[in-house]
C-alpha cells in the first residue's frame, strides 16, 4: 500500500465515478481500477460494491476514508512545512462573505505589510462551503461567521459581531426606535443561501422567539441584499459592520428589536490535524491582535 494507492481512493470517493477519476488523475480508467484492486487485496476487504455502471462505497470504505485523507494531508503538509522554511510559503485562506465583505483585505494587507515572502490565494464562499474545503485540505485557514458543525475542525473566536435588522431609511419601522418582535410579524425578509451563517443565525433567533416570516428573496451577495432593502422591497438582518456606511448616508436604517440577540462571533478555522506552519501562526496572531485593536475601538 503506498501513497499513490490512497490518492487514488481518494478520487474516487470524491468523483463517485472510476472513469471520472481517471480523467482527474490525467491516468487511464484501467489503471484506476486495478489501483484499488490491489488496496482491496491488500487490506482483503471490499472498498466499493459495483451495481451495474454505478458506484457504491462500502462500510469499510467509509472508514478508510478518514485514515486516508489523514495520510494524504500529512505528506501534503510536510511538503508545505519544508518549502515553508524556504522563501515560498503560500496560505491558502478562506473567508465567509461577511468576513470577505468586512475586514479581509484589511487583514490580508496587514500581514502582507509583516510578511512579504508569503502569498496568499483567498477563496471566499459561504461558511458551509469554507468547511467542507477544510476538511478536503483545500483550504489552510478560515475566517468565518458561522457554526461548524464538524468535530475534525478546531475553532477560535476572534471577532464579535453582531447581526441588526436593517429596513429603508424611508420605511415607518425607522421611525420606531426599539421594536416589539410583534412589529415584524409575519414580514417578508431577504436572506442568504444554505449554508450561511448569517441565515444559519437569524432562522435560529426567529424561531427560537416564535417570530414568522415569510421569504421575499434568497441572495448571496451582500451588496444586493442592501441595494434592494434600500430599494424598500423588504427587510434583512445583516451584520452590523457591512451596513454602517449605508446608514450613514440615510440609505438604511437600524432598528432594534427587544428581545431579540442576534450576537455572534468571527472564527478562526482549521483541520485538527493541520500542521500550523510558522507563516500560519503568524496569520492567526495578527487576526487576534487586530481582534484586541477592534474591541479597544468599540
Amino acid at each position: 500500500m503506498t501513497l499513490r494507492h490512497l490518492t487514488v481512493f481518494l478520487c474516487v470517493c470524491d468523483a463517485g465515478n472510476m472513469t471520472v477519476a481517471a480523467e482527474k488523475l490525467h491516468v487511464a480508467q484501467p489503471s484506476v481500477s486495478q489501483t484499488i484492486a490491489e488496496l482491496e487485496n491488500h487490506y482483503s476487504i471490499k472498498l466499493f460494491e459495483r451495481l451495474g455502471k454505478k458506484l457504491f462505497i462500502t462500510a469499510a470504505g467509509r472508514k478508510l476514508i478518514t485514515y486516508a485523507r489523514h495520510i494524504v494531508n500529512l505528506s501534503k503538509e510536510a511538503e508545505d512545512a519544508m518549502r515553508d522554511i524556504g522563501s515560498n510559503a503560500v496560505i491558502r485562506l478562506g473567508a465567509s462573505v461577511t468576513v470577505g465583505t468586512c475586514i479581509l483585505n484589511d487583514i490580508i494587507s496587514e500581514f502582507s505589510g509583516y510578511n512579504p515572502h508569503v502569498r496568499i490565494i483567498a477563496t471566499v464562499n459561504n461558511t458551509k462551503v469554507i468547511e467542507e474545503m477544510i476538511l478536503l485540505d483545500q483550504l489552510d485557514i478560515g475566517l468565518v461567521e458561522g457554526k461548524i458543525h464538524s468535530q475534525a475542525i478546531m475553532c477560535k473566536p476572534f471577532m464579535d459581531d453582531e447581526l441588526v435588522l436593517v429596513c429603508s431609511y424611508s420605511n415607518q419601522l425607522a421611525k420606531s426606535g426599539k421594536i416589539k418582535p410583534a412589529a415584524i410579524h409575519a414580514a417578508s425578509f431577504i436572506i442568504r443561501e444554505e449554508g450561511s451563517g448569517t441565515r444559519e443565525l437569524f432562522e435560529e433567533v426567529m424561531a427560537k422567539h416564535g417570530v414568522p416570516w415569510k421569504i421575499y428573496g434568497v441572495y448571496n451577495n451582500a451588496e444586493a441584499i442592501k441595494n434592494a432593502v434600500a430599494a424598500g422591497h423588504a427587510l434583512s438582518v445583516m451584520s452590523r459592520l457591512t451596513v454602517d456606511q449605508e446608514v450613514n448616508r440615510h440609505e438604511l436604517a437600524v432598528v432594534d428589536i427587544a428581545g431579540l440577540d442576534f450576537k455572534r462571533q468571527f472564527t478562526i478555522i482549521h483541520h485538527k490535524n493541520k500542521f500550523i506552519s510558522s507563516a500560519l501562526d503568524n496569520f492567526i496572531k495578527l487576526c487576534m491582535e487586530l481582534s484586541f485593536n477592534h474591541k479597544r475601538k468599540i
